[in-house]
């Protein structure tokens, strides 16, 4: 039976990525060692690095005078990197769900920090607006894609301050103006390729203008000035993201999956309204997130949700459990998931309202 991967994160990856990455746990490059093994100084290796910065700047269209990273920790590290490097006295932020809710909490070590607005009086489930960002803060902060609560921000903000983003499980999903940010980060798990390595893509020139001095690691010049070598990189991780991004480039680039993204998550929410025993955690259809589709038993077929799981679960359906803060269950959409999966999903949920 085939299996249709939902899961959130670390989730599916593309068929390519997975056999070449396999081939190079074996003999990396030509090497005869693996690429688990070889030295990350290596020209091998070197290689690799330089071709993933190249992809990414190609794929996003990258300007002049930012540059692309490939560093650890993942997003959880960058919501206290990114306030080391550039909040200097106040930042703003909107708080959107979990996540954001956790990088708010690593900004105010370092300063103050202004919540604009904030969706949790309703569970995180829409995107608030209307919200006004002062000028006087150093950068506005906002996630992109809430994985949790299965909201997304699909326009870059129009703001007269810096521009940060998480964009860690939509990046590579829609066409992105980065010229409009200071700085993104991302971590690999969603769209990308391995856990392990985290993207991040800053502007230059707002680096060096806090008062106070950075801990060397978490100092995003020095990363720069070394090429994402300060430390040992994720060799395996970055080998991984390099493998997405060619294929990611083999299907026409970031404007081409968008269009398919779009259609995988039309097809699903199309279901969700429709079908008599399922309903939209997120009520706004343009809040909707295209990445990770949240969904519950409509009232009064609450009693069903078990057997609905267990019934798709049978199906080859995996990894559809909500996350426990909404329940239900979540659909991820990633860009290597197949549209052919979300049919196989719908016709699952058609299937099971057939049979009540």
């Amino acid at each position: 039976m085939k299996k249709h991967n939902f899961y959130a994160g670390p989730s599916i990856l593309p068929e390519y990525t997975k056999q070449k990455v396999a081939e190079a746990v074996i003999d990396f490059a030509g090497t005869g060692l693996s690429v688990m093994e070889v030295s990350h100084r290596s020209k091998e290796f070197v290689a690799v690095m330089d071709e993933a910065i190249a992809l990414v700047k190609e794929l996003l269209n990258v300007p002049e005078g930012y540059s692309v990273l490939f560093l650890q920790g993942g997003a959880s590290l960058q919501f206290l990197m990114a306030p080391y490097n550039l909040l200097n006295k106040k930042a703003a932020y909107i708080n959107t769900g979990t996540w954001a809710s956790k990088a708010i909490k690593e900004a105010k070590f370092l300063g103050e920090v202004v919540e604009v607005a904030s969706s949790k009086d309703a569970n995180f489930n829409y995107i608030p607006k209307g919200y006004t960002v002062p000028d006087d803060v150093d950068y506005f902060h906002y996630t992109s894609n809430n994985t949790i609560f299965g909201t997304e921000t699909l326009k870059d903000p129009e703001v007269n301050v810096p521009l940060v983003c998480d964009m860690s499980s939509d990046i590579f999903s829609r066409p992105i103006d980065i010229s409009k940010y200071d700085l993104i980060y991302a971590g690999a798990q969603k769209n990308l390729g391995p856990s392990g390595a985290t993207l991040v893509i800053v502007k230059d020139s707002a680096l060096g203008k806090v008062e106070r001095p950075i801990p060397t690691m978490l100092d995003y010049r020095v990363h720069i000035k070394d090429g994402s070598m300060f430390n040992t990189p994720s060799t395996l991780a970055v080998f991984g993201c390099l493998q997405t991004l060619r294929w990611l480039k083999e299907q026409g680039g970031v404007e081409a999956i968008e269009k398919v993204n779009k259609a995988k998550a039309d097809l699903l929410y199309a279901e969700i309204d429709r079908n008599k025993l399922f309903k939209s955690t997120v009520p706004n259809p343009e809040d909707r997130s295209r990445m990770n589709v949240c969904f519950v038993m409509t009232e009064g077929n609450e009693g069903l949700e078990k057997e609905f799981g267990a019934f798709a679960k049978a199906k080859g359906m995996i990894g559809l459990e909500g996350h426990r803060s909404v329940g239900g269950f979540r659909a991820s959409l990633y860009n290597a998931l197949p549209i052919e999966s979300v049919q196989a999903l719908v016709d699952v949920m058609k299937e099971f309202e057939a049979s009540k």
